[in-house]
């Protein structure tokens, strides 16, 4: 009898171990661009205390890259540090930043692409996660209720919110990629401002958004 349950748990764990090799090679095949929004001139909302969204936009898309590397997927950065994508003599460089993230998405080709950001309301009670997606994008609705749903339960659950479909901002009207905003928080409210300033809750918020892309292309294996 020892010897069956024996060979049983060798012939599981083996299938195991094949279907997470399948699944992180597949991974592999996968390109992701991270989009920290702003930067440079540019430094997004200001909420409590002048803390500014550029910065937190980049410190959260850094631990997320490296939260995705860990899962064996390929991923860019449009920026690495507090620059934006303009040449200083542009009239508008706003406009050119825009253009640039998405001439640098569309140009991957990857499986999907996440900008980060933070969000403010006049309301500072109002606080948790938001994902935006391109209203008629179904694929675009899909990623973004794969990432809300981990980034609620990573906020705590008295924040959860849900997914808003949006027809006018750039990226999401522009890209030809499945591509998805995640605001991360309400920098505007004073408890959740803290919070995005620390470490461990911008691990804990790259990591939902990481876990909520592979749930994603899981589906679509």
């Amino acid at each position: 009898m020892s010897c069956v349950l024996l060979l049983s748990f060798f012939f599981l764990s083996r299938q195991a171990a094949q279907v997470s090799s399948e699944l992180g090679a597949e991974n592999e095949k996968k390109t992701i661009i991270v989009d920290p929004g702003h930067g440079g001139s540019d430094p997004g909302m200001v909420g409590v205390g002048g803390l500014e969204e550029k910065g937190i936009n980049l410190e959260i898309s850094v631990k997320l890259k490296e939260s995705l590397e860990e899962r064996g997927f390929r991923v860019l950065l449009t920026r690495e540090e507090d620059t934006g994508l303009y040449d200083e003599s542009a009239d508008n460089k706003k406009a050119q930043d825009l253009q640039r993230r998405i001439a640098f998405i569309d140009g991957e080709k990857p499986a999907l692409a996440v900008s980060i950001h933070q969000n403010s309301y006049s309301d500072p009670s109002v606080k948790g996660p938001q994902v935006f997606y391109y209203e008629s994008s179904a694929e675009g609705k899909r990623l973004a209720e794969c990432i809300q749903d981990t980034m609620n339960k990573a906020a705590g659950e008295e924040r959860a919110r849900t997914v808003k479909g949006n027809t006018s901002y750039y990226l999401l009207k522009r890209s030809s990629s499945v591509l998805v905003i995640a605001e991360c928080g309400f920098m505007t409210n004073p408890e959740e401002a803290e919070l995005l300033q620390t470490e461990e809750y911008q691990e804990r918020l790259a990591e939902a958004v990481a876990e909520g892309i592979e749930a994603y292309l899981s589906e679509n294996l």
